[in-house]
């Protein structure tokens, strides 16, 4: 799963609708995904991975399997035991300040977290912070109008994030995971990329639709469309000297 093609994305695309009923498999197929883009930019094997919000730690298990040190970084201990065991050494940590001296990574990895911080400049310069000269900072997040935005309550989050909250709770008979302004906010496409390319301690790689099976450099790069084609936007950084 190295390349984008139809049959990795309509994988993906099968595992994240069984996510509720099968989330091993979903965030173990995503986890190969998401180490297969990093190897193709620096070796795993040997290298100190740092995974920010990675919640039961699918990812960290991920990297350790093929060779490199990784250490998770989790602030709700709920998603520490989601399966019933905390992660070994796993360590409760907020995102904005890790534990971690500065280069202390060789890889800092975060996948699907952004959009769930209020100040998401202050937690990118975090992961960047920690990150050695030469290393690389993973970012991956699901833009706001993408039609998986509103995350539980999408595709109905385009009609009002209230609206969309409401309806889920008629549907269900519970209330919404995420609250807008709360624990799931707005991040933009090109907002991101330009704070991004804004900056002068790191350098862009890598832009592109996470799980698009084709064009997946080219939906980034277009004004408008890439807010809702994007559907997940995938960074890779490296940080500058």
């Amino acid at each position: 799963m190295r390349d984008p093609s139809l049959r990795r994305s309509w994988a993906l695309f099968r595992a994240f609708l069984r996510e509720q009923d099968d989330p091993e498999h979903c965030y173990r197929l995503l986890a190969r995904d998401a180490a297969d883009q990093v190897e193709r930019h620096l070796p795993l094997n040997g290298a100190v991975v740092a995974d920010v919000g990675g919640g039961c730690g699918h990812f960290t298990e991920e990297f350790r399997r093929r060779g490199a040190h990784g250490y998770l970084f989790e602030p709700d201990p709920a998603e520490l035991t989601a399966r019933g065991r905390r992660p070994e050494g796993a360590v409760i940590a907020d995102g904005y300040l890790l534990p971690l001296a500065d280069g202390a990574a060789d890889v800092c990895f975060s996948s699907n977290v952004l959009e769930h911080v209020a100040d998401p400049q202050t937690f990118l310069s975090e992961l960047i912070r920690v990150t050695r000269p030469g290393g690389l900072v993973y970012v991956a997040f699901t833009n706001w109008f993408s039609p998986w935005g509103g995350h539980e309550t999408a595709p109905w989050h385009y009609l009002g994030a209230e609206r969309a909250r409401n309806r889920y709770r008629r549907r269900t008979g519970r209330a919404a995971k995420h609250t807008l302004g709360v624990n799931l906010f707005a991040v933009h496409v090109g907002r991101t990329l330009r704070q991004v390319r804004a900056r002068d301690d790191i350098a862009l790689v890598s832009a592109r639709s996470r799980y698009a099976p084709f064009l997946a450099e080219a939906i980034p790069r277009l004004p408008g469309i890439r807010e809702v084609a994007t559907w997940n936007l995938l960074l890779i950084l490296r940080r500058l000297p």
